[in-house]
């Protein structure tokens, strides 16, 4: 049984890490790049280490697919959020859209 878990995270990690880089590549915007990258991204490596950590079943390894799993949730985020600020405060051109929540006026102080 355990087997076909670890084939099915494997698997599913592959489809998501697929998914960001298609994102990245095919999405018009750099905001939506990002957030393809950083969600699925994260998700698809989760679960590759996760399958990774039931494989092997030893302390050490689950330890480190843990701790790598934890640092790629808090960092993916944070580095998502400072693309998108550094982007929007280079200006750089969004796909069809405009920002209307007074952020431009707060940051150009």
């Amino acid at each position: 049984m355990a087997e076909w878990i670890m084939a099915a995270m494997v698997l599913l990690g592959g489809f998501f890490c697929f998914v960001a880089g298609l994102g990245v590549l095919r999405l018009p915007d750099v905001l939506i790049r990002m957030h393809a990258s950083t969600k699925a991204g994260t998700l698809g490596s989760g679960l590759i280490l996760g399958a990774g950590a039931i494989y092997f079943a030893d302390a050490a390894t689950i330890t480190r697919a843990l701790a790598a799993i934890l640092f790629l949730l808090v960092t993916a985020p944070v580095a998502a959020h400072m693309i998108g600020r550094a982007a929007f405060r280079k200006g750089v051109p969004l796909w069809q859209t405009r920002i209307e929540d007074g952020a431009e006026e707060k940051l150009n102080r």
